[in-house]
């Protein structure tokens, strides 16, 4: 626990040169799980047959016919790719935001892993809710699964979201301390050290920080620890610091 994965053999690692957005289409297609599997085999994915299982039993636990609501902290707030009838901004407690999974390709390497956001318990978390219509909840649902539970990392759950509205039932992706690429609490420092570093296939670490930091901002909300990470992580790539925006 806190300590950055070693190494894949060298024939493993450098096989994915090109740089690949992260689209619905490309979900669908399977490409995702191909270079993972073609690019970091040790990690143990989840079969089509386990997502959908553990999707449905989830999704078996709403009230028939009704909409789904879905919670989002990092980049499903600034790049969904699955259809919405509605967004909302919404508060979850219990659990806040923290870089604690490793990556060795999305937005790392084999050779210098990435860390990506989960929720973990404890605190308040300030985030972006989706209403899915209900007539669209298998097929949305599926997208967003195939994005999210590649390999286990994360353990879908219902939570309650507090938005102007009211409170919302909703899908959050909490962390799954189990899994093998948890990174546990590391040490600020050593955030931002991998955070200004790492690359992989879908670009930079600090990119993933700076969109998910700006989407925060352009709605108002706030998360001390992200925005300082993110105020380090530009000093240390020697770029101005962010401006600081007014809540809304």
């Amino acid at each position: 626990m806190g300590t950055r994965p070693g190494p894949v053999p060298a024939a493993c690692s450098g096989a994915v040169a090109e740089r690949l957005v992260l689209t619905r289409e490309v979900l669908q297609s399977g490409r995702v799980r191909d270079l993972v599997s073609a690019n970091d085999p040790e990690l143990c994915l989840l079969s089509e047959t386990e997502r959908e299982a553990g999707r449905r039993q989830l999704l078996a636990e709403r009230p028939p016919g009704e909409d789904v609501w879905l919670f989002a902290y990092g980049s499903l707030m600034w790049n969904p790719v699955f259809e919405y009838a509605e967004q909302v901004r919404g508060t979850v407690r219990g659990y806040h935001r923290r870089y604690c999974l490793w990556v060795r390709l999305g937005r790392g390497s084999p050779e210098n892993p990435g860390l990506m956001l989960g929720l973990e318990p404890g605190g308040t978390c300030h985030g972006v809710v989706y209403r899915i219509a209900a007539e669209r909840a298998d097929t949305e649902t599926a997208v967003v699964w195939q994005r999210e539970m590649l390999s286990g990392a994360y353990r879908p759950r219902w939570v309650d979201a507090n938005t102007a509205a009211g409170r919302r039932r909703c899908i959050a992706f909490a962390m799954n301390r189990a899994h093998p690429r948890y990174a546990g609490r590391l040490c600020e420092s050593r955030v931002v050290d991998v955070v200004a570093t790492a690359h992989g296939v879908l670009g930079a670490c600090h990119e993933y920080l700076f969109a998910t930091t700006a989407h925060l901002e352009s709605l108002g909300l706030t998360d001390s620890r992200l925005f300082r990470i993110r105020d380090r992580v530009r000093a240390r790539l020697g770029e101005p610091a962010a401006p600081v925006a007014r809540a809304g």
